[in-house]
């Protein structure tokens, strides 16, 4: 099995880190923009989507900062993906950067694409 390419996405939202974690750190935050709903049980989140489902388990999160988790059915050990949240000093501009894997460029491209409209419902729950 190839390695697989890891790439981070930066996307900056004007809102502040308290309201932007929880919608990547909660069922109820999750569900309003990156899947149609969400189940938590103990560190294991069940996203679902038009019938489908996918699981992953929480690796680690600190308030406000980050939260990664990785999916359940992933072999590759190092994979995961991440929610970290940066705020500029300067500007106070707070980029949500998202690590995540793909097995190849063709891979890449499609989840860069599938991330960019998550983002952008994520922007039109929060009213920005």
């Amino acid at each position: 099995m190839s390695e697989k390419i890891k790439f981070e996405l930066e996307y900056t939202l004007n809102t502040s880190p308290k309201v932007l974690y929880t919608r990547l750190a909660t069922a109820s935050g999750l569900s309003e923009w990156f899947a149609d709903d969400v189940l938590i049980s103990d560190d294991t989140f069940t996203f679902l989507w038009d019938g489908s489902e996918q699981e992953a388990k929480l690796l680690g999160k600190k308030a406000n900062e980050y939260v990664r988790y990785k999916w359940t059915d992933d072999e590759d050990e190092d994979a995961f993906f991440e929610f970290r949240l940066s705020k500029d000093e300067l500007t106070s501009d707070l980029a949500l950067i998202i690590t995540d894997f793909a097995d190849d460029e063709e891979e890449k491209e499609d989840n860069i694409e599938l991330w960019d409209t998550q983002i952008q419902e994520l922007k039109r729950i929060l009213g920005l």
